[in-house]
């Protein structure tokens, strides 16, 4: 993983994926480098927590979400209320398929799926632009695990 100022706070994450597996695999590898979570399996109940005071430092959210509420569209609807609200959007499809006609704002970045535990790790450190606080397991750099 990229060095950085380990953060003298908690690191929360919101974790948005409709599919439950793929979730429980994000939001496990991202607690088991020390970052505390929250998850929701739409766009509805993440900008319930986005709206709410809930602490999230940043929105990790896959592109393709159901009901009426797309990854873009949370991102773009809690960035209302937060206004620096980090994002990276998950996709398993190619970037201009996923994304349509928008454009990856300053503090969005993209991740495609299938992708490494240890990728998705590095990504969330360099975005948040530190390590967390206090990893509890430690993964082998040649585990092979990947989530998609």
């Amino acid at each position: 993983m990229p060095s950085a100022p380990i953060l003298d706070k908690e690191v929360t994450i919101l974790v948005v994926e409709d599919e439950p597996m793929v979730r429980a695999l994000v939001i496990s590898a991202l607690q088991d480098v020390g970052y505390q979570t929250i998850e929701a399996p739409d766009g509805a109940r993440g900008l319930e927590y986005l709206r709410s005071d809930t602490r999230v430092d940043l929105l990790v959210t896959d592109v393709g979400l159901p009901g009426g509420l797309n990854g873009r569209q949370l991102a773009d609807a809690g960035r209302l209320v937060r206004p620096d609200l980090k994002v990276l959007f998950m996709t398993g499809y190619a970037f201009h398929a996923a994304a349509g006609n928008w454009q990856l704002e300053p503090g969005m970045e993209l991740i495609n799926k299938p992708f490494e535990i240890d990728k998705l790790a590095s990504r969330v450190q360099a975005i948040i632009g530190a390590q967390p606080r206090s990893p509890r397991i430690a993964r082998d750099d040649n585990s092979g695990l990947s989530i998609g």
